[in-house]
C-alpha cells in the first residue's frame, strides 16, 4: 500500500478502536476499495466469526469480487443480488449486495446483527427521505463505514443522510441540523456555521485529493470497470450472439478462417454494439435501456467533481447516445468524430482547454485518437475497449503526454460475462506484446484460431 493508504486503514482501525463510524471521501481512483479490503481483512483478524455486508451500486459489485480476489484471497465472501438470489450468510466474512436489493429485502438484512456495514459510492443515500435511505439506516451493526469521492454533490443537506448513517444522532435530528448548518451554509455563506460543521465530522471524515498526494501517485493508472446489464440487454446480447455463432462457426468450417475475417468481425461487432447499448443494431433498436450510458452518465455526475473528462468511443452512434444524455441532464460538452471538419479540430482542442465550463469532450476514437493534445483532462473513460491495447494507449496518451500536470485516471467500461470479457482474457492469453499487435482489426482476426472464435462467441 501507498503511504496514504497506509495512513486510510490505520485512521480506520483508530476510529474502530474508539467505536466510531466513519467516512473516507478520498479522490476517485485514490483506492478506497483496497483500504477497505485491508481494514476488512484486519477486522476478521480481529473479531473472527463476525460477517461483514458490502452494499455498493450493481455496476461494482464484481470490482469489489475482482479486487477481494487480488489483495485478500482468505476472505470468505458471497454476492446477495440478482433473481435467484437465497440469502445465506452463514461461514461467509462479508456479503456483497446493492442499493437495491437492500430496499426490497430490507427484513431479511434487518434479522442479522453484522460486524461493519460498509456503503460505498455513499452518496446513494444523500436524500434521508427516500426509501433506501431508512432500509440502510435501521439495519443493526456493530459499527458503520461509509466511502465516498463525492460526499457533498449538491448541498450541505447530502452529508446529514450519510454522516447520519455512519455516526447516528452525531448532527442532530433533520430539522436541527437543517436549521443549524444547512440553511445558514448554503443560503447565507455563514463561514462561522461551515467551520463548526467542519470541527464537528473532521474526525469522522477522511479526504485526500490527487494534488495532495501526488508523489505517491503513478502517472497514469488504468482500472477496470464492470458493468452488469439488465435483463433486456442481456436478451438482446444473447439472440446477436446465437444468431452470428452458428453462421461463423459454420462457414469456418466450410472455407476456413482466413476466407470468413469479415464475418467474424460483423459478429463480434454486433456483440460489441449490444454491450454499449442494445438501440446500435438495428434488430433491437426497441431496447432503450443501456448499462454503460447509465453507469458513464453517473460517473459524469457523481464522481468527476470539476475534473476534465474525454469519453472515448469506437462507434459515433454510441457517443451520439450520450450526447443526447448529456444534453437532457443539461451539461455541456464537446463533441469531435470522423464527420468533424479540419479546421475545426483545434477549435475544439483550444475550446476543452481554455474554457472551465467545458469539462466533459466526447471523441471518436479513430478521428481524435490520434493527433490532439488535451492535457486538461485526466480523466478518461474507453466506453468500448479494442482488440488492440495500443489503440487504446493512443486515445490516453491524447491527455498523459507532455504538459500533463496532473495523474491520469483511464477507466475500461467493460461488460460482465460478454464478449468484452472474453477480448481481455484473449489478450491475457495469447501474452499480446507491443512488438506483436496488429493494428489493423483484420489482420488480428486473421492471428485467431477457429478455437479462439468459439470462444468469443460462446
Amino acid at each position: 500500500m501507498r503511504n496514504y493508504q497506509q495512513a486510510g486503514f490505520e485512521w480506520m482501525c483508530l476510529l474502530d478502536a474508539m467505536r466510531w463510524g466513519g467516512c473516507l471521501a478520498d479522490d476517485m481512483g485514490l483506492g478506497k476499495t483496497l483500504q477497505t479490503i485491508t481494514f476488512l481483512q484486519h477486522l476478521s483478524n480481529k473479531y473472527p466469526g463476525e460477517t461483514h455486508l458490502v452494499v455498493c451500486p450493481t455496476s461494482l459489485i464484481y470490482n469489489w469480487e475482482s479486487e477481494l480476489k487480488k489483495f485478500a484471497p482468505d476472505l470468505t465472501y458471497a454476492v446477495y443480488h440478482g433473481g435467484n438470489r437465497q440469502y445465506d450468510p452463514a461461514g461467509y466474512d462479508l456479503i456483497i449486495t446493492s442499493y437495491g436489493t437492500v430496499r426490497s429485502d430490507q427484513d431479511i438484512f434487518a434479522r442479522q446483527v453484522f460486524g461493519y456495514i460498509v456503503l460505498d459510492e455513499s452518496q446513494v443515500i444523500k436524500n434521508p427521505a427516500s426509501q433506501t435511505t431508512k432500509a440502510l439506516q435501521v439495519l443493526q451493526s456493530r459499527n458503520r463505514l461509509i466511502l465516498s469521492g463525492t460526499p457533498i454533490q449538491n448541498n450541505t443537506m447530502d452529508l446529514y443522510a450519510q454522516m447520519n448513517f455512519a455516526n447516528p444522532g452525531l448532527l442532530g435530528n433533520q430539522a436541527f441540523f437543517r436549521t443549524e448548518f444547512a440553511m445558514p451554509i448554503d443560503k447565507y455563506s455563514d463561514a462561522e456555521k461551515a467551520a463548526q460543521l467542519r470541527r464537528l465530522i473532521y474526525p469522522f471524515l477522511l479526504r485526500r485529493t490527487k494534488e495532495q498526494i501526488a508523489q505517491d501517485l503513478p502517472d497514469k493508472t488504468e482500472i477496470i470497470m464492470w458493468c452488469e446489464m439488465g435483463d433486456e440487454q442481456r436478451q438482446a446480447y444473447y439472440r446477436i450472439r446465437d444468431l452470428y455463432k452458428e453462421k461463423v462457426l459454420n462457414r469456418i468450417q466450410e472455407q476456413g478462417i482466413a476466407a470468413s475475417t469479415i464475418y467474424v468481425l460483423e459478429g463480434l461487432t454486433r456483440l460489441r454494439q449490444v454491450c454499449n447499448a442494445p438501440q446500435l443494431v438495428e434488430s433491437e433498436s426497441h431496447i432503450t435501456h443501456s448499462v454503460k450510458l447509465d453507469e458513464l452518465m453517473r460517473e459524469i455526475s457523481e464522481n468527476t467533481g470539476a475534473h476534465k473528462v474525454l469519453v472515448f468511443s469506437q462507434f459515433t452512434g454510441m457517443l451520439q447516445l450520450i450526447a443526447k444524455a448529456m444534453e437532457q441532464e443539461g451539461l455541456k460538452f464537446l463533441y469531435l468524430d470522423g464527420s468533424t471538419k479540419a479546421e475545426n479540430r483545434q477549435q475544439l482542442v483550444n475550446q476543452f482547454q481554455q474554457q472551465e465550463e467545458m469539462r466533459v469532450f466526447l471523441i471518436s476514437l479513430k478521428a481524435g485518437g490520434v493527433g490532439l493534445t488535451l492535457t486538461a483532462a485526466d480523466y478518461v473513460y474507453l466506453v468500448d475497449p479494442w482488440w488492440n491495447p495500443a489503440a487504446e494507449q493512443q486515445a490516453i496518451d491524447r491527455t498523459h503526454r507532455i504538459g500533463q500536470q496532473n495523474k491520469v485516471f483511464a477507466y475500461k467500461m467493460i461488460c460482465k460475462d460478454s464478449v468484452e470479457e472474453k477480448i481481455l482474457a484473449l489478450q491475457q492469453r495469447k501474452k499480446m506484446i507491443a512488438d506483436d499487435l496488429i493494428s489493423e482489426d483484420t489482420g488480428f482476426v486473421k492471428k485467431l484460431t477457429e478455437d479462439d472464435v468459439a470462444f468469443l462467441f460462446s
